[in-house]
Formats: structure tokens, C-alpha cells, sequence
């Protein structure tokens, strides 16, 4: 019990802080009038900073188009109908898709052990969710995936076909 000893109730009297004051303006940050902010930038002539930043953003804007005519591919989404290891049930997908959907073009993929039955290359999201709301129905199984496409002014050329008898 030594080390217990009882402590003293505070004071619960407010007239002990009746006349506490802090001063607290050297701590607080100093901001510039906004009247006189708003009168120095009416005075400036806007065009000449617009202008500068008009051209900065075609100059960088010019930048991503260089670059983007540079590389060969560009990621978008895909409407994935069929994914699985059973060719024939993927050629049969791709038939049943193309006659109860004549406006869409089905792609196949292969992409060992699977076949992949794609429609669309789409750039956003949203535009590959119409075309999804459309074989949702008939096709259960059928998602948007993320894809990689190739630019169509990058497509590989096609080598002359020398001895095509003796090629499997």
C-alpha cells in the first residue's frame, strides 16, 4: 500500500480559466488579400500565359502521338466467348456466333492447351459492354477480358509462299 496514494481531484471550477488567453498568430499561416490577388490578376494580360500553356500541351500532345505511332501494340478489352481445350466445340461456337450474330466478327485464338473465341478490339470498357449485353444471353459463359492488340499499320508482312507441297 505504499505505493498508492490517492490523488487529487482537479479542480472543476471555471472561473479558474475565466481569463486564460494564447496568442497563437506568429504560429498561424499568412495568406496574400484576395482582393488584391483578384485586382493584380485582372490587371495581367491572361493570353500571354494561356498561349504558353496552349502550346506546351501540342508540343507534349505531338509527343504522345509520335510515340504512340511508335509502338506496335495498344491494351483494350475483348468479349471472351469461349475459352477451353475442345477445338471442335470452339469451332462450333464461332459458327453458332456468326449466324445468330451476323453484324459481329468472331476471332479465334489459339493459346496452347486452350482455343479462344473473341469478338471485338475495343479501346474502353463501355464499349465492349454492348456487345457483351448482346451474347450474354445466349452465351452464359461469356466475359470482358483485358487485351493486347496489334495497330493495324504495324500488321506483319506476309512471306511469298516458296514450296508450300512440302510444308505441314
Amino acid at each position: 500500500m505504499v505505493g498508492c496514494k490517492t490523488t487529487r481531484r482537479a479542480s472543476s471550477n471555471s472561473s479558474a480559466y475565466a481569463n486564460y488567453q494564447e496568442n497563437l498568430n506568429t504560429s498561424l499561416p499568412v495568406y496574400p488579400d484576395f482582393e488584391s490577388q483578384l485586382a493584380n490578376t485582372a490587371s495581367a494580360n491572361p493570353t500571354g500565359s494561356v498561349q504558353a500553356v496552349d502550346q506546351q500541351l501540342a508540343s507534349i500532345d505531338q509527343q504522345l502521338i509520335q510515340k504512340n505511332k511508335s509502338e506496335p501494340y495498344f491494351n483494350g478489352y475483348s468479349v471472351l466467348i469461349y475459352s477451353g481445350v475442345n477445338r471442335d466445340q470452339a469451332f462450333k461456337t464461332q459458327s453458332e456466333l456468326s449466324e445468330n450474330f451476323p453484324d459481329l466478327t468472331p476471332e479465334m485464338q489459339y493459346q496452347a492447351p486452350r482455343y479462344l473465341v473473341k469478338v471485338g478490339k475495343f479501346v474502353y470498357k463501355f464499349e465492349a459492354q454492348k456487345y457483351f449485353a448482346e451474347v450474354k444471353e445466349q452465351f452464359p459463359s461469356a466475359r470482358i477480358i483485358h487485351d493486347r492488340f496489334q495497330r493495324q499499320e504495324f500488321e506483319t508482312p506476309q512471306e511469298p509462299e516458296n514450296n508450300v507441297e512440302g510444308q505441314n
